[in-house]
Parts: structure tokens; C-alpha cells; sequence
């Protein structure tokens, strides 16, 4: 045999070595690895899209198509992957419809002190719209440690805190409804892009305060103090026998010129997982809108985090943009994901400028995965700070993407950092968070505010709190001014809705109480507001616009959530209802249209589409 054909036998026969050892270490791969795997090579959905009016920035959706059939391994199907909506169009929404679909999202039944589990969803895929960018699978596969008080561990995929919806309570057994006030909106502009890329939000995404709180209130500031109170009450769409209550709070105003110095650290996740469009890129251009409506006594940290940490530019004068841009435009994404010391640094730096003049705050910009490092789960993480939140530092979060989005992590993170928790999807949201928002976002007027409505048994047989779940606290803490509580910021509006069914001729309806801090006291004081018969409208359409849009906006959110006692409630009456109660507001107007999307979602649902 010639030297020729001897040397291409060896390198035949290596070839055929090498390519059976790829066989092999292919076939041991583990199930979930595969498949994340073939789902990245395969090409995205070629997206449709119209251009938009100058006062439209929604980008417009595409008829929803099947998702690519990769079937799932036996050993990752969950018995709490997201279930499919109740049947709410209007030409099926007969009771014996709704009650034929309403079993397949049911959960649990609700409790009133509910302890939390974690639950991991798997990303949408199947994407149409060209903005926000794809949800996609996780480019880094951490693994999430348990969460306070849970069992459970989540591998990839996004990780959300389910609570049990809250139940009707007896008034007659407990006459009490205690918890703190949130002004948190990540589970509304989450969900949005669920619903904008043809997608139902998985039920334990959706929290009915922070779909509520995301909308602005007109409610009249007050001529002094922290805030007012408006109360208002009207009989229910979806029963006659019910009714709605409103607890509203308006914090007062404080305008750009007037607020405080601040200083802002930002933390931004320069990890793997955050090469995506949506994810780093949408930081960096967040944090320049925040730049650009800072004032010129306020200053700017910037540190990063992957696998180390790394302090890219010490506190400079926000007006000095083009240093802070330049230190931005270094950015890029890579490695794993040390959270826990990013944190530390980041706070130890703040607390350096934290004093009763200066606003001193965080603001980390995550996808929330964190996989490396010796603090991984929020109770670690705020143990290792908490001597720095003690001292006036607070924090914001702000969660971008999916597909391995942490968000049981921002919300807790935010809730014990005595801050904010946000999710950004496109550059309308960032604008909104850090333009818009940003005097409220940054300078807290209030402290620690805890609501406690006792109900008149004379007047109320039993009620609910819509949403707050997590916000929960035991009625002998209102008073115990050691029990932390939600924080309220300037402009900020608080809105609490119930739902409840009275009885008798009393007056008296409830007693609505608030108790709360000064930004820098220890001490709080308590407000006490009757809510009578007076407050009560005697029917839907001759109350405010504003409580017809709120009720319209909880209602929508228990019914995506699948809560009990949503059921039988209907898509096509919350839409009719916020229709009446735009008022030309931009983001009500939006809510409308999600509506119809989550109304023909569950249409294709019911049907098995």
C-alpha cells in the first residue's frame, strides 16, 4: 500500500474514533442539556411588524403560532408548569364553560398566613415581535438556591414566588386585615411581555398589587404631611352580593429642584447570562436615561460584577456624562455570577455617602441569577448588608430578560432593602422607571408603612384582600414599630382593593389605619380614616374612573392568576369595565389591549390551540 493511501486509512480510522467518542459523550449529556441545546441552534420566527404612530410605542403582535416541537424529557415535566387560562371570551362565557376550564388552573386552596414555594417556568418560545427582544433559553445554566423557608431548588428556566390567594375572611372570626404597603411593578411590565409575545404570564407571576400599582391615580396630594387618604367603595360587575372596597394613598409631590442630593451606585451583572439584546445592552442605556434626569449636586458610582467584582468608575459628578458614558460603553458581558459579592461592594460604597441630607441608594440591574460566590440566596445576601440598610442605604432592582430570570430574587431583595423592585422590557419601560419615576424611585418620604383596616362585623360578613399576599403582616405587629414594612416614595400612589359582602344597616363600614416612619425616625405615627356607608357608590358607573380602572385592573390579574374567587369572572367584563376608565392615559389605553390579547389567548386555549 502506498504512503498515500496508508496515511489517509490512519486519518479515516482517527476520524471515525473521534467522531464515535462525540457519540458518546453526546448520548451521556443530561436530558435538559439537549434540549437547550437544539433549541439555541434553531432559527427564530420571522417577525412581523407595521410602524407604529408617533404616540404609539407598543409595537403591534403578530397571530401567535405554535411553538417548535421539541418534546420535553419525562424526567422535567412539572406538575406546576403554567396551565392554561379559564375559557373568558364573550361567546363562551357561560358559567358551565368556565367551570369546564376553570379545574386545570386551580391550585391549592388559599390561606391566610400561606408560607411560599418556588416554582420554575420555562422560557415562551415562538417569539414574533421584534421588541422586546426573545424570551429566550438560559445562555448560562446557574443553579438558584433555595429560597427563604423553601425546600425546593430551581435549575434554569425563570423562578417565580407563588402565594396562595388570599381567602374570604369571616368578620365575625377575625375582623382584621393587616399589611405593607407596596409600590413594586416588575409582575405588571413582566406579564406585559409575556402577553406582547403571544404568551399567557404563568399564574405565579402575576401579583394582583403590583399589576395595580403600576398605573397612576389621580388622587388630590395633600396641602401637608406625607399623604392622603381616599377611600371609595361600589358594587361589583361580577356579583351582586359583593362589593368593592378602595383604600388609595397619594404621597406627596416633590419636584426635581426640591429633592435631596443622591448618591447611586449602580450594580450592573456583567455575567454570561446577560449578553442578550434585552438583557446588558438595555442596562447600559437605562442607567444613561437615569443619568440624564439627575441634578447637578447628585453623584454616580458604577460597579460590575461576574465571576469577581470590579469597581469601573468611583463616585463621579452626574454631570460629567461623558465620563460616566465612557466607563458604561467598556461593558461587556462574560463569566459567572457572583450577586452576593457584588452587593457587598456595591453598599460598601454607599453607606460612605449615606447621611440624613443625601439619598443614598443602590441600584442593581440583573437578570437575578445568581450561581458563584458565597452568598447565593436573599436572606445570605441581606445578612452580609444589613448593617448598611440599618444606616439609610436603600435599594432598587431591576430585572431584564428571561429564560433564567430570577424574580422570587429581585422582589425579596427589594422588600428587605427597603426599596423598589422593576422590570425593564423595552426603552418605553426604562424611560418610565428612570425618567418618569425617578424622583419617586429615589427619595422615600415615608418609611416602614404598615395599613391595618378593621372591618365592622355590624356592616361586613366577610372580605378579602385582592393581592399583597407576601406583603402579609400578623395583626399584632401593626403597632411594633421593630417589624419592617414597604417604603413610600414621592408622588408615589399605594392602592389596596377588597372585595367584600355587607350585611345590616350599619354606618360604620371600616376603620382604615396607617402607621408609619419619617425617612430617618425610628418612631411611627399612626392616622386612623373612617370608611362609611357615605363612601359607598350605589353602583359601578357612578364611581370615579379611577376606582372603576383599579377594579378593573385587580380583576384582570386575579382571573390570569386563576385566584378562587375569580372564578366565573370574565375577561370581556374587566376590558368593558377599563374601557369606560382611560381617561386618555397612554398606559390604561395599553392595558386594554392586553386585555384582548389575554381574551384571544384564552380563547385559543379553551379550544387547543
Amino acid at each position: 500500500m502506498s504512503p498515500f493511501f496508508s496515511k489517509r486509512r490512519v486519518s479515516f480510522v482517527s476520524g471515525a474514533l473521534l467522531c464515535a467518542s462525540l457519540v458518546s459523550a453526546c448520548s451521556s449529556m443530561e436530558p435538559a442539556q439537549g434540549v437547550s441545546a437544539r433549541n439555541e441552534l434553531k432559527p427564530q420566527a420571522t417577525a412581523t411588524t407595521r410602524s407604529a404612530p408617533k404616540d404609539e410605542s407598543t409595537a403591534l403582535v403578530a397571530p401567535p403560532s405554535p411553538p417548535p416541537s421539541t418534546p420535553a424529557p419525562a424526567a422535567k415535566k412539572r406538575a406546576d408548569a403554567p396551565s392554561p387560562a379559564p375559557m373568558m371570551a364573550e361567546e363562551r362565557e357561560s358559567s358551565d364553560a368556565l367551570a369546564a376550564a376553570e379545574p386545570a388552573m386551580r391550585r391549592a386552596a388559599p390561606a391566610k398566613d400561606a408560607k411560599a414555594a418556588t416554582v420554575a417556568m420555562g422560557a415562551p418560545a415562538g417569539v414574533l415581535m421584534p421588541a422586546p427582544p426573545p424570551i429566550q433559553q438560559p445562555m448560562e445554566k446557574g443553579k438558584m438556591q433555595p429560597v427563604d423557608g423553601d425546600k425546593g431548588v430551581a435549575e434554569g428556566g425563570n423562578v417565580f414566588e407563588t402565594y396562595k390567594a388570599n381567602a374570604f375572611t369571616e368578620t365575625a372570626k377575625d375582623n382584621l386585615s393587616t399589611f405593607a404597603a407596596d409600590v413594586d411593578t416588575a409582575s405588571y411590565s413582566m406579564a406585559r411581555r409575556y402577553l406582547q409575545q403571544g404568551q399567557l404570564p404563568p399564574t405565579h407571576a402575576v401579583r394582583v398589587e403590583e399589576f395595580v400599582n403600576y398605573f397612576k391615580y389621580r388622587y388630590t396630594p395633600p396641602e401637608e404631611g406625607a399623604f392622603t387618604v381616599h377611600l371609595e367603595g361600589a358594587p361589583s360587575p361580577f356579583n351582586a352580593r359583593r362589593q368593592f372596597l378602595r383604600v388609595g394613598v397619594q404621597g406627596k409631590v416633590v419636584s426635581r429642584s426640591q429633592r435631596k442630593p443622591a448618591h447611586l451606585v449602580f450594580l450592573v451583572d456583567t455575567s454570561g447570562s446577560m449578553a442578550s439584546s434585552d438583557k446588558l445592552p438595555l442596562a447600559i442605556e437605562s442607567i444613561k436615561v437615569a443619568v440624564k434626569n439627575l441634578n447637578e449636586n447628585d453623584t454616580v458610582a458604577l460597579v460590575t460584577y461576574a465571576g469577581s467584582t470590579r469597581d469601573v468608575l468611583a463616585p463621579t459628578p452626574a454631570t460629567d456624562v461623558k465620563k460616566i458614558h465612557a466607563a458604561l460603553d467598556t461593558l461587556v458581558a462574560g463569566g459567572g455570577t457572583a450577586m452576593g459579592s457584588g452587593m457587598e461592594t456595591a453598599y460598601k460604597h454607599a453607606v460612605k455617602k449615606a447621611a440624613g441630607g443625601v439619598v443614598s441608594r443602590v441600584v442593581v440591574l440583573t437578570d437575578g441569577d445568581a450561581n458563584i460566590g458565597p452568598n447565593l440566596t436573599p436572606k445570605a445576601m441581606l445578612a452580609s448588608i444589613e448593617k448598611y440598610v440599618a444606616e439609610g442605604v436603600t435599594l432598587t432592582t431591576v430585572g431584564f430578560g428571561m429564560g433564567n430570570y430570577h424574580d422570587n430574587l429581585m422582589e425579596q431583595l427589594a422588600d428587605k432593602g427597603n426599596g423598589n423592585s422593576f422590570y425593564v422590557d423595552s426603552m418605553k419601560e426604562a424611560r418610565k422607571v428612570f425618567e418618569t419615576q425617578l424622583t419617586g424611585t429615589l427619595e422615600v418620604i415615608a418609611k416602614d408603612v404598615k395599613f391595618q383596616v378593621e372591618f365592622n362585623p355590624k356592616a361586613v360578613s366577610r372580605y378579602r384582600l385582592m393581592g399583597y399576599e407576601n406583603r402579609d403582616i400578623a395583626d399584632k405587629d401593626f403597632r411594633d414599630d421593630k417589624v419592617d414594612a414597604g417604603e413610600i416614595g414621592a408622588g408615589h400612589t399605594v392602592t389596596a382593593l377588597y372585595e367584600v359582602e355587607l350585611t345590616g344597616e350599619a354606618q360604620d363600614v371600616a376603620t382604615v389605619r396607617i402607621r408609619a416612619k419619617a425617612p430617618n425616625g425610628t418612631e411611627a405615627k399612626e392616622q386612623a380614616f373612617p370608611l362609611t356607608r357615605a363612601n359607598l357608590k350605589p353602583s359601578m358607573e357612578a364611581a370615579s374612573s379611577d376606582f372603576r380602572f383599579a377594579v378593573a385592573v385587580a380583576a384582570t390579574a386575579d382571573i390570569l392568576r386563576a385566584a378562587p374567587a375569580a372564578e366565573g369572572w370574565s375577561l370581556a367584563t374587566t376590558q368593558k369595565l377599563a374601557e369606560g376608565a382611560v381617561a386618555g392615559d397612554a398606559d390604561r389605553t395599553e392595558f386594554v389591549r392586553l386585555i384582548g390579547q389575554a381574551r384571544a389567548l384564552t380563547t385559543a386555549s379553551a379550544s387547543g390551540h
